[in-house]
């Protein structure tokens, strides 16, 4: 529906609310009134109209009043909220000439933010209009319309997965196809590479001309390729695409000349980079050619797609987002085969809000204590002036995410609750929850462990315990929405200022990007952060401009400054969007195709925020931003240069001249790369192409200098031409300590985030070698990645990195978790298994989130639980993660994964004993142990049953063999490795993969201080054990093409676990555990031991 703009304008004039809303807006009648109490007045606020179940208020001014201040408006709206939670209040005063609209947005995945929008009668109301376009609803519109639709809340994608597999195997084929086409690119990497270019220049062009942006012809490229077929054969390449891309989208029309104007019509200028010529253009552009078939077999591709330049979810098979191209470049690069793979958008959000919002909030505090500290004047008599945290005390349930909340203000079943305090009543709680109490799949003893977390931490929050931005991190709190709500309710305007100051300032790192999945999470972290500061400043000045009181001409002469030069851009959105990606996004990739396409996404994000032909301005060049080469290979600081230098100029004079010319250049890059930043938000700010050369030409000789020393650490010699190029070539040499030198010399990147390749440094041995990495011993290429990260933070930074389990786990890091433990950083990690379901679909990686602080006095290392969930249980995954304090267990190497206090409690009271004795011999075997267990740990006294056609009868080769002198003693191992105990401290300390002799052998079992009735009972259930083993085993039969026919016994442990859960109560009693110990240890990951359904 479109509302007649005359009759909206003059029921807006007229502060005719009701026949807006209902004759121009399509609402709805209703009738109902609200008394609010704020800042010791009543207001009473009328209904206006509502949809669906969204209402709109008014909220007038009594007579002689002035329309509430913004702090009380907002109490208003948190008020309102607690009777009808979608809403719009209009504030108008008693004179009828201004009105404020306030609403609260609300969308998954992000902070609720407040918006505002002041209107004077004597403005035209444009801006206001074209906001309320969009809750116009029609006739048609009412059969299908719901609340979720009224208010933009519905998100729920259509099966974007599905879309992309369909779209990727075309998108392969095709890009073969156009591969196959090309000609005059001798060097195949660089022909399959311009392939790539080409096709990312034509979807950016698929989805600007859906816009209507390319002429006002949706079908731009089809009609101008059938328009050159006219003219001759296979011109389509050289007399259209290229003068488009290097002519119309490369300059502005009045710099054009007349014929490139007619061949094109009115396109915009982008610039941007993304159509400059690319080095392979610069290298065989004369005589690459593609025919006129190569395009019109791309195009019938393309349009059988609908191009979808905008964030709505999908709802066709046929639909392409740029959140598809997403799937689509990390798939095409081929990065599964080095060791990286795509991160969903709930991981890059988990990571980037946790670590961008810590640093922010640090460096605010540093120009703006008060607001965090306050002043304590209790000893004048005066209450302690307010902080950000009483945002914790007085609301603390806007900050717990609903998943942790379901179901809590209900009352336990008295069957249920019984059990709290009597572990003996316990009997129900291994079954499926009701709904109304439980999440999807939850069982009662979930249930009651998450409302006890809930009631502990907004307990915490209450008390006022909770004074510190880590906390939000270590309790899991919602940190988006706090930050939100600290910058809306910024009292005064030191507060708001230093918010503005660390958003404008950020540095923000990928150091392994790929096609930008992290970098578009931290932008999207950004976005909403920098508009609120926006909005809050235009409150601050228009509260001021309402003032009758007398102040100073220059008071928030910043803000309004800020103001106006946002103003004067004609999207918000879009400069917001730019202002970030420029000013606050580094990545790094070795992968050069990779940096393009991360590149072409953030343009893609840009477009997405135009609506209008008229409001597009120049795209940024951010090829100073997001670079290509090898993060691990080349000089990340001055110390390493100097080294370098050192070791190759003897003659001390001549190493002081060498290091000052070196600096000396790297600061005149510095100056041009501050500069270019500058005009890139500047409006109409451009970079000449022969300024950035410039720039690329510093930067070119800085860099062969340093590679030629970097060569001679690797014992090439420059001036052997072959084997120096082939080094840098295979190397691909990136210098953190020029290539982004202003950011190291300040001290270091502020926030680093990204998801590195896990890849056994043995396997790209050959391709390239690292140096001077104290990680180099741990052998996988993230182990390294991590150690640079920290070389090239400041002591201020966040960072957080998603990496193998083995960070925790394994022995063979030891140096890595040496060096994070080392650091005087809070580390927080969480643990996440395979089983029943994995992070990244298609790898079948254990993993963990390994999350850090800025340098504090006191470090503290923070872990969850290993975390396990089924598919319906993804969407809380995040929410219900759950710290608890932990500690390195030096002696093994391993990092805990414990997530509460009990597991804690239980590991200090195991630890104190002594492994038992086991020695290696062939003819005498006690036991033997299936090397790989899933849920429970499989340890016989008997072989098991296998057969196969090449070898016959035999032991298979996953039973291990394992001996101790004593026999006895043997058979009371027995009993304990196959104990809940022994599966909770396997699957806790180690990686809950391979249980093997490290394992096994660093059982505390204290088999000298355990008494001999303890022995005997563990010798009988042992015994028992292994009887009812046996009688619940199936005999299976398989074919392998390797060995043929394939006959084994299978085992069912879970069927024994009744006689599992004697043995532990038996090692309860060596141990010392308490009931609630051992309750814990026998349901340990019940609901997924068991696989009870709900």
């Amino acid at each position: 529906m479109n509302p007649d703009s005359r009759r909206s304008r003059k029921y807006l004039r007229e502060f005719n609310f009701k026949s807006l809303f209902i004759e121009e807006l399509g609402w709805d009648h209703y009738d109902k009134e609200l008394e609010i109490f704020a800042d010791s007045k009543t207001f009473t606020l009328s209904a206006i109209a509502e949809k669906r179940g969204m209402a709109a208020f008014l909220c007038p001014c009594p007579r002689n009043g002035r329309i509430p201040d913004y702090a009380a408006r907002r109490k208003i709206e948190k008020q309102t909220a607690e009777s009808v939670h979608e809403h719009i209040i209009i504030y108008t005063d008693h004179e009828e000439t201004m009105q404020i609209w306030q609403w609260v947005k609300r969308e998954p995945g992000k902070p609720a933010a407040c918006r505002e929008h002041t209107y004077h009668k004597s403005q035209t109301g444009d801006s206001l209009l074209q906001k309320l376009q969009n809750i116009a609803f029609s006739l048609e519109d009412e059969e299908t319309l719901t609340l979720p639709h009224v208010t933009g809340r519905m998100r729920k994608a259509f099966d974007v997965e599905r879309v992309t597999k369909r779209f990727y195997d075309r998108f392969k084929k095709e890009h073969d196809s156009f591969f196959s086409f090309i000609m005059g690119i001798p060097d195949d990497d660089l022909h399959r590479w311009y392939a790539s270019v080409m096709l990312n220049r034509l979807m950016f062009i698929y989805f600007v001309q859906k816009k209507g942006f390319l002429d006002s012809d949706s079908d731009y490229l089809r009609n101008k390729l059938m328009q050159s077929k006219q003219q001759g054969k296979d011109l389509f390449y050289k007399d259209v695409l290229c003068p488009l891309f290097f002519e119309g989208f490369a300059k502005k029309a009045k710099d054009r000349s007349e014929k490139i104007n007619r061949l094109l019509g009115e396109v915009p200028y982008l610039n941007g980079g993304l159509f400059l010529k690319h080095q392979i253009e610069e290298l065989h552009g004369r005589d690459i050619q593609i025919t006129d078939k190569a395009f019109e077999k791309l195009f019938d591709f393309f349009d059988q797609y609908q191009w979808h330049l905008d964030e709505r979810p999908l709802r066709k098979d046929n639909e392409i987002n740029p959140d598809v191209l997403g799937y689509i470049f990390e798939k095409y690069i081929n990065q599964k085969q080095m060791g990286a793979y795509y991160t969903k958008e709930d991981i890059t959000e988990y990571i980037s809000k946790n670590t961008v919002i810590p640093y922010l909030f640090d460096a605010a505090k540093k120009k703006c204590k008060i607001a965090f500290e306050g002043v304590d004047f209790v000893g004048a008599g005066l209450k302690p002036a307010p902080t950000v945290w009483q945002l914790l005390q007085t609301d603390p349930d806007r900050y717990i995410y609903d998943a942790v909340k379901k179901g809590v203000e209900l009352e336990l079943p008295e069957e249920i609750a019984v059990g709290i305090k009597d572990v003996s009543k316990r009997t129900e709680w291994n079954k499926p929850a009701a709904s109304e109490y439980a999440l999807p799949t939850e069982i009662w003893r979930e249930v009651v462990a998450r409302r006890q977390r809930y009631e502990e931490v907004k307990s915490r929050m209450l008390n006022g315990d909770i004074r510190s931005i880590n906390d939000l991190i270590t309790y899991n709190l919602d940190i988006r929405q706090f930050a939100q709500d600290v910058i809306w309710n910024s009292e005064g305007p030191e507060l708001l200022r230093a918010f503005y100051h660390a958003i404008e300032d950020v540095t923000v790192l990928d150091p392994t990007c790929g096609s930008g999945a992290f970098l578009f999470a931290a932008l999207n972290i950004l976005e909403p952060l920098y508009e609120a500061c926006l909005d809050r400043m235009q409150v601050f000045v228009d509260e001021l401009e309402r003032s009758e009181i007398k102040h100073r001409k220059d008071k928030y002469g910043d803000f309004k400054e800020i103001l106006k030069r946002v103003g004067e851009h004609p999207n918000l959105k879009y400069f917001i969007f730019k202002s970030i990606i420029v000013n606050n996004l580094y990545g790094v990739d070795i992968m050069e195709e990779a940096i393009e396409i991360c590149k072409l996404r953030l343009f893609l994000k840009l477009v997405a925020q135009i609506d209008s032909i008229e409001h597009i301005e120049p795209l940024p060049d951010i090829d100073f931003n997001i670079r290509a080469g090898n993060t691990l290979v080349g000089f990340a600081t001055y110390d390493e240069v100097k080294k370098a230098v050192t070791g190759r100029d003897q003659m001390a004079m001549q190493f002081d001249d060498t290091m000052q010319r070196i600096e000396e250049q790297a600061e005149d890059v510095d100056r041009l790369f501050q500069l270019f930043h500058k005009q890139q938000t500047e409006l109409g700010g451009e970079v000449a192409p022969e300024d950035k050369q410039a720039l690329k030409d510093k930067l070119k000789v800085l860099e062969d200098e340093l590679n030629q020393y970097l060569a001679g650490e690797y014992g090439i010699d420059p001036n052997k031409k072959t084997a120096y190029e082939k080094w840098l070539k295979s190397h691909h040499p990136f210098h953190w300590f020029i290539e982004f030198y202003g950011i190291l010399k300040k001290g270091g990147f502020d926030v680093i985030i990204g998801n590195p390749p896990y890849v056994e440094y043995s396997k790209i041995k050959n391709e390239y070698t690292i140096k001077n990495y104290g990680t180099e011993s741990c052998g996988n290429i993230y182990a390294f990645t991590i150690e640079r990260s920290l070389k090239i933070a400041s002591t201020k930074a966040f960072s957080g990195l998603i990496v193998p389990l083995s960070l925790m786990s394994t022995e063979r890091m030891s140096e890595l978790q040496s060096l994070l433990l080392n650091e005087n950083r809070i580390l927080w990690i969480s643990a996440y298994d395979v089983y029943p379901c994995k992070l990244f679909e298609g790898a079948k990686q254990r993993l963990s989130i390994l999350l850090t602080s800025a340098k504090v006095s006191e470090k503290l290392l923070w872990t969850s639980r290993y975390n396990r969930w089924k598919p319906e249980e993804r969407e809380y995954l995040f929410p219900l993660l759950f710290f608890w304090n932990s500690s390195l267990e030096k002696n093994i190497s391993v990092i805990p994964k414990f997530g509460n206090k009990i597991s804690n409690v239980i590991l200090k009271k195991v630890s104190k004993y002594k492994p038992a004795s086991f020695i290696r011999s062939n003819e005498h075997v006690s036991f033997y142990v299936h090397r790989i267990p899933y849920n429970y740990v499989k340890a016989f006294d008997f072989i098991p049953y296998f057969y196969n056609e090449k070898d016959g009868v035999k032991k298979s080769e996953d039973y291990k063999p394992y001996h101790l002198l004593d026999p006895k003693q043997a058979i009371v191992m027995l009993a304990v490795l196959n104990s809940n105990l022994f599966f909770w401290m396997w699957y806790t300390l180690f990686e809950g993969y391979h249980c093997g002799r490290h394992e096994i052998y660093s059982f505390p079992i204290g088999l000298d201080k355990m008494s001999s009735d303890k022995k005997s009972s563990l010798i009988e259930l042992a015994e028992k054990l292994m009887k009812d083993i046996n009688r619940n085993k199936n005999r299976k039969k398989c074919w392998y093409k390797k060995t043929g026919k394939v006959v084994y016994d299978e085992f069912y442990p879970r069927l024994s676990k009744p006689i599992i859960d004697e043995i532990d109560r038996v090692l309860a009693k060596h141990y010392g555990f308490t009931d609630e110990e051992l309750d814990f240890i026998i349901n340990y990951d019940i609901k997924y031991r068991l696989g009870i359904d709900s």
